[in-house]
């Protein structure tokens, strides 16, 4: 299964939490480095680590796979597309 596919695949619930919860991050921690005000150094250090921190937790709660969701939707594929060809 290519990134393409998995990308696309049904996701368990805790990961699609997980996914939520990282993309607030990204935007919270992108909002924080792009303010107008100036912020401590230290402050903008810590919003670009979390950025990071939220990007990788999305990027692999994405293509984390419920493998029991996308048998049964293969499994319900397979026998329509056998008996469109009959």
């Amino acid at each position: 299964m290519n990134v393409i596919k998995r990308a696309k695949a049904p996701t368990p619930k805790f990961f699609r939490i997980l996914r939520a919860i990282g993309l607030a991050l990204l935007a919270i921690s992108g909002s924080v480095i792009a303010a107008p005000v100036v912020l401590p150094v230290a402050v903008v250090s810590i919003a670009g680590y979390i950025a990071v921190a939220g990007g990788v937790i999305s990027a692999i709660s994405q293509v984390t796979v419920d493998e029991a969701a996308l048998s049964k939707a293969e499994q319900e594929i397979i026998p329509k597309s056998r008996s469109d060809g009959d």
